[in-house]
């Protein structure tokens, strides 16, 4: 792999003025249906299991958090769903999004590859998120809910649904995984500023926040932690449901704007993407501009499409394609995917949109498949590639964000190492101006990196629940 020298000059750090650098569509050309991959699988999904019966899971099984429209779309199989009116109206307040040549990190990398870039940072909330948020929020508001409930890790996916709810006058309750919740005080700030409540999680506001605590006062809290608080939340009232902002199919479905977008405007320039980068959380930002590419991969194309996640909770690079719930408390349904164990904890690294133990089952199958690939990076080398990035393009990412550039760095070296040119497509997920306590402590030489022990994930992966298929 070639070696990341990120040394730069100072005439190739000169900005460009080339009319092709910053690709844009009219607010006409925004899609008027998702992509749905489900229909174009070599094999299904394996259907999700219920956490009490063991059974599989059946649409009514998730009538009691979730509106109707989300569970079809679940577990639909048509290829392309329209998406709503109102939707688009909001969705059209920053949508489509630019595609951006990145010329002058090409530059200062010294590399023969194209390298463009989905610029997911310009929305109300600063990343991919509301392009999910906003339709959950109306699908739950026009079957008479209220008010939702839900978990956020860095706070991207809680600020966009603070918003989305606050677009279609409802209500939200917010539960932040811990270590987040103090490292991004301003986070915090955002969504209360749209009128949502912020819990730190573990909280002793739920049965299931009040066991972690008990058991571990100073944990620093999981998605998975989270995400079993605000399930509860959501089952014991009728007024809220759950809503999620990755993992599941239809979060996936609602994201493939992203890349529908993306092929339109290569096409402007008359570009086709060799790579197609995207971070890796649970799967919504990657699947969000890979998904609209896979027919022709999965037709024998060239494209190959990399998910990159990081050392410290490396799900698909070292965790097990299994059967596991969703969240620590098991309250969610179980579901085949790759998993590092429901329990499992990652440091408090500061890219904490990307501490999940689990993946998203479409990311997972296609993955296990050799359909997608997987890369991991430790912390030190996306802190370094975020400030190069910024410094040429003059954007300061998101450390989420930060993955999917440490990766299209790696590629664009051996790229110029080898002599190759190539069209690498990446989504910048998010802007980084709420990480800036992150950005800190690496220039203060504080951040250090971490590689989760073997015998900690093996630990965890022992504990997977026990189901025949």
């Amino acid at each position: 792999m070639a070696s990341a020298n990120l040394e730069t000059t100072g005439p190739s750090m000169l900005p460009t003025t080339a009319a092709t650098d910053r690709i844009t569509l009219p607010v006409s050309e925004l899609p008027e249906h998702w992509y749905n991959v489900l229909a174009d699988l070599p094999v299904p999904l394996a259907p999700p299991i219920h956490p009490g019966t063991g059974q599989p899971l059946g649409p009514h099984d998730l009538e009691r958090i979730f509106p109707p429209q989300l569970i079809e779309q679940e577990m639909s199989a048509q290829r392309e769903i329209p998406i709503p009116a109102p939707v688009r109206e909001i969705l059209a307040m920053w949508r489509p999004t630019p595609l951006i040549r990145a010329r002058n990190l090409e530059r200062a990398l010294g590399t023969p590859a194209r390298i463009y870039f989905k610029h997911e940072g310009v929305s109300p909330a600063g990343s991919h998120k509301p392009n999910t948020a906003v339709p959950q929020a109306y699908y739950n508001s026009i079957a008479g809910i209220t008010r939702l409930a839900t978990e956020t890790g860095a706070g991207q996916w809680g600020s966009a649904l603070a918003f989305a709810t606050r677009m279609l006058g409802m209500a939200c309750r917010v539960f932040m995984v811990r270590v987040s919740y103090e490292q991004k005080p301003y986070r915090r700030t955002f969504m209360r500023l749209f009128g949502a409540e912020v819990y730190p999680s573990p909280s002793p506001l739920t049965n299931a926040g009040r066991a972690i605590l008990a058991e571990h006062p100073d944990s620093p809290g999981s998605l998975g932690i989270a995400i079993s608080e605000a399930v509860e939340e959501a089952a014991s009232r009728d007024d809220t449901n759950y809503s999620l902002g990755s993992v599941l199919n239809h979060v996936l479905l609602h994201q493939t704007v992203i890349g529908q977008e993306a092929r339109k405007q290569l096409e402007l320039v008359g570009e086709e993407p060799d790579f197609v980068v995207g971070c890796h959380g649970g799967g919504s930002n990657f699947g969000g501009i890979a998904l609209p590419f896979m027919p022709e991969v999965l037709a024998g194309g060239k494209l190959r499409a990399v998910a990159v996640e990081p050392d410290s909770c490396p799900t698909l690079t070292r965790g097990r394609f299994a059967f596991d719930f969703g969240d620590t408390a098991k309250l969610t349904p179980i579901l085949q995917m790759y998993t590092l164990g429901h329990d499992f904890v990652p440091p408090a690294v500061h890219a904490g949109g990307l501490r999940y133990h689990g993946a998203s089952p479409i990311i997972s199958a296609l993955v296990h498949r050799g359909v997608m690939d997987a890369e991991s990076v430790g912390q030190s080398e996306v802190f370094k590639a975020a400030v190069l990035f910024a410094h040429s393009e003059g954007i300061v990412p998101a450390p989420e964000s930060a993955h999917a550039i440490a990766a299209v760095v790696r590629k664009a070296l051996q790229l110029r190492d080898e002599g190759r040119q190539a069209v690498i497509l990446f989504s910048l997920s998010g802007h980084g101006f709420f990480d800036m306590a992150a950005f800190d402590a690496y220039l203060d030489g504080k951040l250090e990196d971490f590689e989760y022990p073997e015998h900690a994930i093996a630990t965890s992966l022992a504990r997977l629940p026990k189901i025949s298929q």
